[in-house]
């Protein structure tokens, strides 16, 4: 209902696990490596690892995975581990389509069954990947015959990756000296971690941003509240913002404060009330007595008179008050033509070469070897990229775009309307909806599409000479493939700039491949 009242186009917080508004926080985006490395390692045959508190996103993370899988790779998704063991057979058979009729019931024939598909997809140069979800449901036995899957094997090649998501309560699973086993043969353990304060506030304004909002309705109070009360985990931050959502509508309020999150918070979680017993005669002595004592003790004393404090040297925060943006739109119009002609004039690129109404839609290549992004992210995600971009900006009920040349921990630079003008970076998180427009400069021979593995040729060749340069691969081969390790190297630079670690070469990632060259203007990180 509050959906046209906010400006939304979907509701921003449902807790179906919708990869549309994943957010990767540092830890999600190492979990889904883990993850990505689990499928990649192929024949390696160990068993990956992934636990997380109820709520934390092991689910959507799964569902992520699923969107970016080779396309040699053919899944079993278990949902419900709460299975025997010939029924956990049973259920991997049926996810593969493997013929059963006569087999079913039979430990035997279920696992003949299974090897003979297994070498069937290893002949046909197929992996085999099985991911057990809620997994600390699985019995023991229901364990032990997932290990036992992992000795499908040729002579140099295991069949089957196995990758085990669940709660906590797998890490003690697997601990018992029952199972020590299996847990050798673990390659790969992560625990994913609840967000931190800055990544339950991206969280909330990348699902905004998703959903369609162009202003944010959440003060910036209310969204440490809203960490407070959620404790970083994913799914009660979409229950209490959504109800506070709700509230915010029925009470006509455009903006939803701290006291608005607590009240949703106390109707959307359930509270646990501990009965204490009733205390004796003597417990309420013995109380009283040491009451006494404390409050003796605890008496104040005044204190002496301290010395005024020093004046601040000149080194001191004595600045004046930076300019709000809610002031700076409500004064002057900045639109987007005004933007683009800012920087691209950063870029020196003359109005010839680029038409500006031709830069505001965007193109991948706005002239050779001059490249064009739309893309969103955080201000953390851009102080990887090192480069000017032009950012959207709301508030007050006003809209502008601004070129970001700086950004510091306390401060950004932004130029409007030809002007430099720095303002507080949280109130620039406040007004800044998350989206962003890019130009970078690169070899004209690059393709139009995505760089992934098994391609050849000079873009290729310059991937690998990138890759080099940052110590991420050791030395260049000629001639240059796109192979495992190359992607592997990839992922290393995506995770490292805040990009989804896939292995693929798209736009984003040429950005930030183009990030320490040399020439075109950079952003500035010093500006107190």
């Amino acid at each position: 209902m509050y959906l046209d009242f906010y400006g939304l186009k979907e509701a921003p917080f449902a807790i179906t696990p919708d990869p549309r508004f994943v957010f990767l926080s540092e830890r999600h985006r190492d979990a889904l490596a883990h993850l990505l490395y689990g499928i990649g390692q192929g024949g390696s045959g160990g068993f990956v690892q992934l636990t997380g508190e109820v709520g934390t996103g092991k689910t959507t993370l799964c569902r992520l995975l699923l969107e970016q899988l080779p396309q040699d790779t053919r899944v079993a998704l278990v949902l419900n581990p709460r299975l025997s063991p010939v029924e956990l057979l049973e259920t991997i058979c049926e996810e593969l389509k493997i013929d059963l009729t006569g087999r079913r019931g039979s430990l035997k024939g279920l696992v003949d069954a299974l090897n003979t598909h297994l070498l069937e997809a290893y002949a046909q140069g197929l992996r085999v990947v099985l991911i057990i979800d809620e997994a600390q449901n699985l019995s023991t036995e229901a364990l032990e015959q997932i290990r036992l899957l992992t000795n499908l094997e040729t002579p140099t090649q295991k069949l089957l990756q196995i990758i085990l998501l669940g709660q906590p309560e797998l890490r003690d699973l697997l601990a018992r000296p029952e199972l020590r086993q299996l847990a050798q043969r673990i390659t790969a353990r992560y625990h994913l971690t609840p967000l931190s304060v800055e990544e339950t506030e991206a969280y909330v304004r990348h699902r905004l941003a998703v959903a369609g909002c162009t202003r944010m309705p959440f003060t910036r109070l209310a969204l440490r509240r809203l960490h407070q009360h959620a404790e970083g985990i994913p799914r009660l931050i979409n229950v209490i913002a959504d109800r506070a959502l709700m509230a915010g509508y029925v009470h006509n309020r455009q903006q939803i404060g701290e006291r608005d999150v607590d009240l949703a918070a106390q109707e959307s979680l359930q509270k646990v009330t501990r009965r204490w017993p009733r205390p004796g005669v003597r417990t309420l002595a013995a109380l009283l007595v040491l009451a006494i004592v404390a409050a003796v003790a605890l008496w104040p004393v005044p204190d002496p008179p301290q010395p005024p404090p020093p004046k601040p040297g000149p080194d001191a925060e004595s600045l004046a008050p930076l300019p709000r943006i809610e002031d700076l739109l409500a004064e002057s119009s900045f639109g987007l033509h005004a933007a683009w002609t800012s920087l691209l004039a950063l870029w020196t690129v003359r109005a010839e070469e680029v038409d500006v109404l031709t830069a505001m839609r965007c193109p991948p290549q706005l002239a050779p070897g001059l490249y064009c992004l739309r893309g969103s992210g955080s201000l953390a995600k851009l102080q990887t990229l090192r480069r000017p971009v032009i950012l959207r900006l709301s508030a007050g009920g006003r809209e502008g775009w601004a070129v970001l040349v700086g950004l510091s921990p306390r401060r950004g630079r932004l130029l409007l309307g030809g002007e430099r003008i720095d303002v507080s970076r949280r109130d620039l998180e406040n007004c800044w909806l998350g989206e962003f427009f890019a130009i970078w400069q690169a070899p004209v021979f690059l393709p139009a599409g995505n760089l992934k593995r098994g391609d050849t040729g000079p873009g290729v060749e310059w991937l690998q000479e990138r890759l080099v340069q940052r110590g991420l691969l050791p030395a260049p081969r000629h001639p240059a493939v796109f192979d495992l390790p190359m992607e592997a190297a990839v992922r290393s630079l995506q995770a490292a700039h805040g990009l989804v670690p896939d292995g693929i070469v798209g736009p984003e990632t040429l950005l930030a491949l183009t990030s320490d060259l040399p020439g075109g203007p950079r952003l500035r990180t010093r500006l107190e």
